[in-house]
């Protein structure tokens, strides 16, 4: 089977995500994994197309809610730009204008 590599688009997004709480990266980790074997994750998802196609957000709800965004469609392999708790109801801005700079640097990267 051909299995998607995994990566953090840089150390920040890398840091955020170890510093979720471990249960959290466990839940979140559970669903990147079944991605990089082509399976649906576990969590629920929701496509984040105004920041870019194939651009797709692993949603733990409650309180804390936790998000978790990733794409998986370049050089097989499933990148994760961005890892927080949130904090807002509704859309977290600043959170999504995070996601957009670190696509822009992977788009960047890659020469697309």
């Amino acid at each position: 089977m051909n299995e998607k590599r995994f990566a953090f688009i840089n150390d920040a997004a890398e840091r955020e995500y170890k510093n979720l709480p471990k249960s959290i990266q466990v839940e979140f980790g559970t669903s990147l994994r079944a991605i990089q074997e082509n399976k649906k994750p576990f969590l629920n998802i929701r496509s984040l197309s105004s920041i870019g196609a194939g651009i797709i957000e692993l949603k733990i709800n409650g309180h804390p809610a936790f998000r978790c965004i990733y794409i998986a469609k370049f050089l097989n392999t499933v990148v994760v730009l961005h890892s927080f708790e949130k904090t807002t109801n509704g859309v977290d801005k600043q959170a999504m204008v995070t996601a957009k700079i670190r696509y822009k640097e992977l788009k960047s990267e890659l020469k697309i």
